[in-house]
């Protein structure tokens, strides 16, 4: 099958100027990578350089668009990584960062500011699919203002858009990319403008049930992931539902859960769990909560509003059970 050729659309700002990306990689072949893929995408290449550069000497101006690759996180790079995050947030500016799961916590813990995309060892079309998020967020586009089952059903459309990708960039190799930036980015719904909606509408604090034993959140997550021995797991899929039956067990056991443990708790890819962490923290489901011993560490752990949702739920599933039809 011939290789089909696509292009980008270019990626102009209000004053009719390309934007521009600053990448920054110690591995060459992915500095070759970004800076193709940003090329593409109608870019202009502001910098292109190894991590290192990020903490030595003056700081460096930045483009709209900044691109990291830091599989591995030292002490001074996670220093650099937090004053990058916070220039980012003052600038407006879009990051993205490529990392591994073993270095999640630590760049997860580092970054409060900026909203970063996250991707764990992102393949070439995850990469080419963020990319594309941040062109669409830096040109300044907005969607109309959404409600809440419209924004998770366009999550779900753009975790089945990213899945094609993914596919079709296995057959048709780094060729793919430019259909994948320039389309998928319009899926992307606003991170603010909503809230979670008040639990059975109620008004102010009011007598609430606790939350379940935990050993019995446990016992129903351990029945959930059971089916994946005997079936397609992603036929069942609902990272959503799993992460919150995690943290209500976590907040039933008064313990902390690390972003990488939520992410292998979602039963999804950790890209993917990254982005439902996203979107469930902008809905107010969930709050990203720092450790105050370590300011580069943080946890996820579930709202108030949400915790006193599951708890109701918990005990309404007992009232039913306990008077079967």
């Amino acid at each position: 099958m011939p290789q089909a050729d696509f292009a980008y659309a270019p990626a102009n700002d209000v004053a009719g100027l390309p934007l521009a990306a600053s990448i920054f990689a110690d591995r060459a072949h992915v500095r070759d990578e970004l800076r193709h893929d940003v090329e593409a995408a109608g870019l202009a290449v502001h910098d292109c350089a190894p991590l290192a550069v990020l903490f030595a000497g003056e700081p460096r101006a930045l483009g709209e668009v900044v691109l990291l690759d830091c599989p591995q996180a030292d002490a001074a790079e996670l220093v650099a990584l937090a004053r990058l995050d916070m220039r980012v947030a003052r600038a407006g500016a879009q990051l993205v960062i490529a990392t591994s799961v073993a270095a999640l916590d630590a760049v997860f813990g580092c970054c409060d500011q900026s909203a970063p995309q996250i991707l764990i060892e992102p393949t070439h079309a995850e990469r080419v699919v963020a990319l594309g998020r941040a062109v669409v967020r830096a040109s300044g586009s907005r969607l109309r203002e959404l409600s809440h089952d419209e924004r998770l059903t366009l999550l779900r459309l753009t975790e089945q858009v990213d899945e094609i990708v993914e596919r079709l960039g296995r057959l048709a190799g780094p060729g793919l990319g430019s259909i994948a930036a320039g389309q998928v980015g319009h899926l992307e719904s606003p991170r603010n403008g909503f809230a979670a909606p008040a639990v059975n509408g109620e008004q102010g604090p009011a007598a609430r049930p606790p939350l379940p034993d935990p050993r019995l959140v446990r016992r129903i997550i351990r029945q959930r992931q059971l089916r994946a021995r005997f079936f397609d797991p992603a036929l069942f899929a609902d990272p959503a539902w799993d992460m919150l039956l995690d943290l209500a067990a976590a907040r039933a056991e008064h313990k902390r859960v690390s972003v990488t443990s939520l992410c292998i708790a979602s039963g999804v890819p950790p890209t993917t769990a990254l982005r439902w962490i996203g979107q469930l923290t902008a809905a107010g489901l969930l709050e990203r909560v720092n450790d105050e011993a370590d300011r580069r560490r943080a946890f996820i752990a579930l709202s108030d509003a949400t915790a006193d949702a599951m708890a109701r739920y918990f005990a309404e599933l007992g009232r039913s059970s306990a008077h079967p039809i």
